[in-house]
């Protein structure tokens, strides 16, 4: 199962992510469900760092895991990639429930 855990400040606004494990649900490298979280977790990478040029810590392990947390307090302009990444994490976990499972937690993930 693919776990994920969003991090949201008091206000809600999201800080950090974190994705975990594999579906399970085809082989390695013909996953859908794989793909499709892990295109949406490394866009929103590229969106925050390239487009926006914002400081954060991610690191991406050879297992696939992968943990992002913005340096800054979150504002408007990540809160849209971020928001609209949870969204596509939502999408996919309604269409794959026994897949993905997605946690909104409070409070920041090493910030």
């Amino acid at each position: 199962m693919i776990e994920i855990e969003i991090y949201e400040e008091k206000d809600g606004r999201i800080s950090a992510f974190s994705v975990h494990g594999h579906s399970g649900t085809a082989p390695k490298g013909r996953d859908i469900v794989c793909a499709g979280v892990s295109t949406l977790a490394q866009t929103a990478l590229l969106g925050l760092g390239r487009h926006l040029h914002r400081e954060l810590d991610y690191n991406i392990d050879p297992s696939g895991d992968l943990h992002m947390t913005l340096r800054e307090a979150p504002d408007d302009f990540t809160e849209a990639i971020l928001r609209t990444m949870r969204m596509g994490f939502e999408e996919i976990e309604r269409a794959y429930p026994n897949a993905v499972r997605t946690r909104i937690l409070n409070g920041t993930s090493g910030r």
